[in-house]
């Protein structure tokens, strides 16, 4: 089973998603991922899934699935890189992706993880 590499940047955990993912890949990020906030004390997560050919409802049921375990231990997600369509097949399945933020980009969205994180 390969395994998705989280890198941290400051207070964020950056995950890029390379390959379509299989369900056990999926259940390992989701437990590496909340491991590592916990570890690091991250209180952000950029999931950068611009490498993605297809966003099905499987990939949104697992961001959605990350971003509330992510919020649960006091960390923001915002997911980046998405296609439009991709974009347009999470509205046609009804997925609206609750809770995550996005971003068109890694840029656009770590400026969305730095407001987010420093609220006065």
């Amino acid at each position: 089973m390969d395994r998705i590499p989280i890198l941290r940047m400051g207070q964020t955990l950056l995950v890029t998603i390379q390959v379509d993912m299989q369900d056990q890949t999926a259940l390992a990020l989701q437990e590496d991922l909340a491991a590592r906030i916990a570890e690091a004390g991250a209180n952000g997560v950029m999931i950068d899934i611009s490498a993605l050919e297809t966003v099905d409802s499987f990939v949104g049921r697992m961001l959605s699935s990350i971003s509330g375990i992510a919020r649960i231990l006091s960390a923001t997600t915002v997911v980046v890189g998405m296609q439009p369509a991709g974009a347009i097949t999470l509205v046609e399945l009804g997925l609206s992706l609750s809770g995550v933020r996005t971003a068109l980009d890694v840029e656009r969205g770590q400026s969305i993880e730095y407001f987010l994180n420093h609220r006065l």
